[in-house]
């Protein structure tokens, strides 16, 4: 999703609305230092993936009546994306406990970050802005990149489509604003692709 190389990994990395993922524990077993922030923290592991269970058959069923609109490169199916999604929740889970103990997970959510001027030297975000731009404004997803770009040197973000497979109305102004006060905006192309035609980050340094 991010284009990370061997270099990238060895820096300071925040994820951001990171959710159930398992980016945190399957790179910390691998040496990174990673921090995942998101509001869903303040539940339990147990208590989240009992919300993703409550879920999951729906957002299948969503994907299998909308065939046209998926790529199966990586998932190959529906069940695929299932079986990755729930492979991926339960090393999140069975990793949660002791890395909020270690400080690798806290509750935090944007707008605002708790974390210090250039505490991080790359910051990432998949699946949370852009995507839900009916859901938050531009003024919202302005707020949320400056204060990723306070606390990141570095910040990328996936994919650019909103759920209507739409490129979102806000990345035009966003990378106007950001431009403007000096940041280089990019707009890489991905190997990762589901959302057909979401193949494509903003990488903003």
């Amino acid at each position: 999703m991010f284009n990370l190389t061997d270099g990238d990994l060895e820096k300071s990395i925040l994820s951001v609305a990171d959710g159930p993922a398992s980016f945190n524990a399957e790179g910390t077993r691998l040496g990174y230092r990673i921090k995942s922030i998101d509001p869903l923290y303040i539940f339990t592991a147990t208590q989240i993936s009992d919300r993703f269970d409550q879920v999951v058959d729906n957002v299948i069923a969503q994907v299998e009546r909308t065939p046209d609109d998926w790529v199966w490169t990586y998932h190959k199916s529906p069940n695929g994306l299932r079986k990755n999604r729930e492979q991926a929740k339960q090393l999140f889970c069975a990793d949660f406990e002791r890395g909020k103990d270690e400080g690798r997970y806290e509750m935090g959510e944007l707008p605002q970050l708790k974390y210090r001027d250039g505490e991080f030297e790359l910051g990432l975000s998949s699946h949370f802005l852009f995507l839900y731009s009916d859901h938050f404004d531009e003024t919202f997803h302005l707020e949320s990149i400056r204060e990723m770009l306070r606390v990141c040197q570095e910040v990328r973000i996936f994919p650019l489509l909103t759920l209507m497979l739409q490129r979102s109305p806000h990345l035009q102004f966003i990378v106007e604003k950001l431009e403007k006060q000096g940041y280089k905006c990019e707009i890489n192309q991905v190997e990762y692709e589901l959302q057909r035609g979401g193949n494509e980050m903003l990488r903003i340094h």
